[in-house]
C-alpha cells in the first residue's frame, strides 16, 4: 500500500468509527467495536477499532455475534480489507458470508466539475420539513429491492403506496438527521416525481456518499450520476476534502468512475448466509 492510499484509508477508518457514535451505544469487544443504535433508524454493525494491531480471530467474531444475538441486532461486520486483512478469514471461519464492494474516492476535488442533469430533470437538496420526504425515501426502498443497473419494472406509479410505508419513526429519524446536518439528501425530480435519490454524511472534512438509488424503470438515464454529482458539489461547498463511497459492484463502480471517482480499496461486509 503506497503512502497516499494509506493516509486516505486511515482517514476513512476514523470516519467509519466516528459516524455511528452520534446515534449509537458503543461496546468494545477485544479488537472489535460494536455499534448499537439507540432509537429508530438503520441498525449498525461491528468493525475493527481504528489503529488496532491485534490479529482478529474467529473466536473474536463468534463472541460479537453472540452479543448481537443477545441484543436482537443484525450479525453484521464491516471493514476495509487493505486495513484489516485478518478479519476476512476470521469471519468466514465463524460461519459468515463475505461480500466485496469497491471502495472509491473522489479523484481530484480541486479539478472536479459537476455534471449537468438530464433535460427536464431538476436536482434538489431535500429540506428536513419537505412534505414529500417519505416519497423520496420510497425511491431508495424500491430500488434496493430490485438491485442492479438494468432498467426494471418498478416505476413511479408505485411511489404512493411505497411512501405510505415510510411514515413513522424512521421518517422522523431521517428528518432529525437532516436538521442536524448529519445527513444531506438530494433527489432528481421530473414532473413532480422524485426518481433518484442519494445522501452524503459529513463529519469534519470527510463525507461518505450513501444510498444512491434510481427507481428501476427510470435507470440508464443518468439520474443517479446527476444526484451523485449534486452531492459532491454540496460536500465540497461545505469544506469536505475527502469524498468517498462504496459501490455495489464493478458495474456500479464504472458509473462512479465517470463522475470522477477512483478505486482505492475494497470494503467488505460479512453477514450470516442468506441475511442479505
Amino acid at each position: 500500500m503506497d503512502t497516499e492510499h494509506g493516509e486516505l484509508l486511515a482517514r476513512i477508518e476514523r470516519y467509519y468509527d466516528a459516524v455511528p457514535r452520534a446515534r449509537a451505544r458503543v461496546e468494545e469487544h477485544g479488537p472489535l467495536t460494536l455499534f448499537v443504535r439507540e432509537g429508530p433508524g438503520w441498525p449498525y454493525y461491528a468493525r475493527p477499532r481504528p489503529g488496532e494491531t491485534e490479529r482478529i480471530t474467529a473466536e473474536h467474531v463468534r463472541r460479537v455475534r453472540q452479543r448481537q444475538r443477545e441484543l436482537g441486532v443484525p450479525e453484521s461486520f464491516e471493514w476495509v480489507t487493505e486495513v484489516t486483512p485478518s478479519l476476512r478469514q476470521a469471519a468466514e471461519a465463524a460461519g459468515l458470508t463475505v461480500a466485496e464492494h469497491p471502495l472509491m474516492v473522489l479523484a481530484d476535488p480541486e479539478a472536479w466539475r459537476p455534471l449537468p442533469a438530464p433535460e427536464g430533470v431538476e436536482i434538489r437538496l431535500i429540506d428536513p420539513d419537505a412534505p414529500d420526504l417519505a416519497t423520496v425515501l420510497a425511491v431508495a426502498a424500491l430500488a434496493f429491492v430490485e438491485l442492479g443497473t438494468q432498467v426494471g419494472r418498478t416505476g413511479r406509479e408505485t411511489l404512493v403506496w411505497a411512501a405510505a410505508e415510510q411514515e413513522g419513526p424512521l421518517l422522523d429519524a431521517q428528518r432529525e438527521l437532516l436538521r442536524e446536518g448529519l445527513s444531506v439528501t438530494a433527489a432528481a425530480y421530473e414532473h413532480g416525481y422524485p426518481l433518484a435519490v442519494g445522501t452524503h454524511q459529513p463529519v469534519g472534512d470527510v463525507t461518505e456518499i450513501v444510498g444512491v438509488a434510481t427507481l428501476p424503470a427510470e435507470r440508464r438515464r443518468g439520474l443517479g450520476s446527476a444526484v451523485t454529482s449534486r452531492l459532491v458539489q454540496d460536500a465540497l461547498a461545505r469544506g469536505c476534502r475527502l469524498v468517498f463511497l462504496t459501490a455495489t459492484d464493478e458495474d456500479v463502480a464504472r458509473v462512479y468512475a465517470r463522475v470522477g471517482f477512483r478505486r482505492i480499496g475494497t470494503a467488505l461486509i460479512a453477514e450470516p448466509p442468506g441475511a442479505a
